[in-house]
């Protein structure tokens, strides 16, 4: 059983729909106590990373909770979009601090001639470093993307995916038993099913 944490900040219903289509059982929680039996885990998010780490801080123990369950447990765990983000130590769009699963940093996109930000649409994510997620994604995967901000990861051993808009940056990140996506996999037809069905079977 695959859980969904919901804090208040993420498009949970298109997860839950995708899973299902691929023959996966998930559910979406916000109680602590469905959160400390989980499986599995997935952490979306849409917004700004201070909103969503005061969100997570601000429920009783569940900061204390998903640490434990990614630390100690060791269960798998993917971030997408702003819930990777959130893996990383910081972020440049906030001053509180990130869940520090990953090493690393979320920053903004730069101010480029004819960048526009937030980097909305499809973008080729090609694979860098061996890992169960990225299992069959093929040379040139496509995924849907929405956001402002990219994590950079510390070591390039963590870095799975990457893209290019703008700069390259890590599209997919992983540290042991813990996993982020840049995009949206619920979004992106049959890669993000692909990137899904890895996850299911870590």
């Amino acid at each position: 059983m695959i859980t969904i944490v919901d804090y208040g900040m993420g498009n949970l219903g298109s997860m839950l729909n995708m899973l299902k289509r691929i023959g996966a059982e998930a559910q979406i929680k916000s109680d602590t106590k469905a959160i400390r039996v989980a499986q599995k885990l997935i952490l979306p998010g849409v917004g700004a990373f201070d909103a969503a780490m005061q969100r997570i801080d601000e429920v009783s123990g569940l900061r204390e909770v998903l640490k434990h369950k990614a630390m100690v447990d060791r269960v798998p765990v993917l971030g997408v979009c702003l819930g990777m983000q959130l893996l990383a130590q910081s972020s440049e769009e906030g001053t509180r601090s990130g869940l520090g699963w990953i090493n690393g940093a979320t920053r903004r996109f730069p101010k480029l001639k004819g960048l526009k930000v937030p980097h909305m649409g499809w973008n080729v994510a090609r694979p860098n470093t061996s890992s169960p997620l990225t299992r069959e994604v093929g040379e040139e995967p496509s995924y849907y993307f929405v956001h402002s901000y990219y994590v950079h990861v510390d070591d390039p051993a963590h870095s799975l995916m990457r893209t290019h808009y703008g700069l390259a940056f890590d599209a997919a990140i992983g540290r042991d038993n813990v996993y982020g996506v840049q995009f949206h996999p619920e979004k992106s037809h049959r890669f993000g099913m692909q990137i899904l069905k890895n996850f299911v079977e870590v």
